[in-house]
């Protein structure tokens, strides 16, 4: 890859392959033409030639874009529009990183050969946190993929041995986990509840595969009161939406842990849907555990939203009117 700049605020860049240059620019030019309408520059393309006309500094940062998922098509990572956009939102916030450190960061790679990889600088300190630590904290705003990342490296734990069994829990918080007054069995109680760790979890092993671990207990995906009076050996276990979780539920939970295992703990602090008067065990955790060795917290913002570009937008607005209404009160 060549790159020559020329003068009236243009440069123009080579990419040598033709094929990898094809994959790069997308279908119809389309990854081109999100650099081109995110940065303000107009991107015209000949053979393996781009030629980027615009403000100096959105030039650099538009070549700098093309030139690193150039790379990581070279290194065998597929690149599709919503990887164009988590790029353009890296680099753009900070020119200095490099894309290979998180995209070619492999947490598992599903049964249907898809590679999940941290798309994000607050996902990838997520998988560092969740290797090197025990006990992980990931906070933060829905869309950030807090609870998909950990799925995927409990999968990835026990397909390497290092873990037993994967145990997946969170509160049935709408029902006061007094499942006994809901009708139908146990498995018609608690679906509603748990059903986004299921689906999250048959994105990433074949359907039949994890009815046979469920069936033999090797996988557990309970609602949180069956966590009471059990030791947790030589497993990963998973506490989604913990912001529901009571001061005493979340103790009973860490106190679950038992030796060779690890657990990580997700949740949304402003998503809490606990009865008023009631302190969210997450919010409680995060102000005692902080300083604790061997724990981690991790939090998210929007920046690290993974889903449509409208999310980001959503959570912005949202977080502008709890700002306003603060304002107000503290007047």
């Amino acid at each position: 890859m060549t790159s020559q700049i020329e003068e009236n605020n243009q440069i123009q860049v080579d990419f040598s392959d033709i094929s990898l240059a094809r994959q790069l620019f997308g279908e119809h030019n389309g990854n081109l033409k999100l650099v081109a309408e995110a940065l303000d520059v107009a991107i015209n393309s000949r053979g393996t030639t781009v030629n980027i006309q615009g403000d100096p500094i959105e030039i650099k940062l538009a070549e700098n874009i093309l030139s690193q998922l150039y790379g990581l098509i070279k290194d065998k990572f597929p690149i599709y529009p919503n990887d164009v956009d988590y790029a353009i939102r890296l680099l753009s916030g900070d020119d200095r990183i490099k894309l290979k450190d998180i995209f070619l960061d492999t947490v598992y790679i599903t049964s249907k050969k898809r590679s999940i990889t941290p798309k994000s600088l607050g996902q990838k300190a997520y998988i560092d946190a969740i290797r090197k630590h025990d006990i992980s904290f990931g906070i933060g705003p829905a869309g950030t993929g807090k609870t998909y990342l950990a799925m995927a490296m409990a999968v990835s734990a026990f397909s390497k041995g290092e873990v037993d069994r994967i145990v997946l829990t969170r509160p049935a918080v709408e029902a006061g986990e007094a499942l006994g007054f809901l009708p139908g069995d146990l498995t018609e109680k608690v679906d509603p509840y748990l059903r986004p760790l299921y689906d999250a979890l048959h994105d990433m092993m074949r359907f039949e595969k994890v009815a046979t671990l469920m069936n033999k207990g090797i996988i557990e995906v309970a609602p949180l009161a069956f966590m009471r009076g059990r030791t947790l050996n030589d497993s990963f276990v998973i506490l989604d939406e913990a912001q529901n979780t009571t001061s005493e539920q979340m103790k009973m939970f860490l106190t679950r842990l038992g030796y060779g295992s690890k657990a990580v703990i997700t949740g949304d602090i402003t998503q809490i849907d606990l009865p008023s008067g009631k302190l969210s065990g997450l919010i409680q955790t995060k102000e005692i555990l902080q300083n604790v060795k061997g724990i981690k917290f991790i939090f998210f913002s929007k920046k690290d939203v993974v889903r449509h570009k409208l999310v980001r937008e959503i959570i912005r607005a949202y977080e502008e009117l709890e700002e306003r209404k603060n304002g107000q009160k503290s007047q």
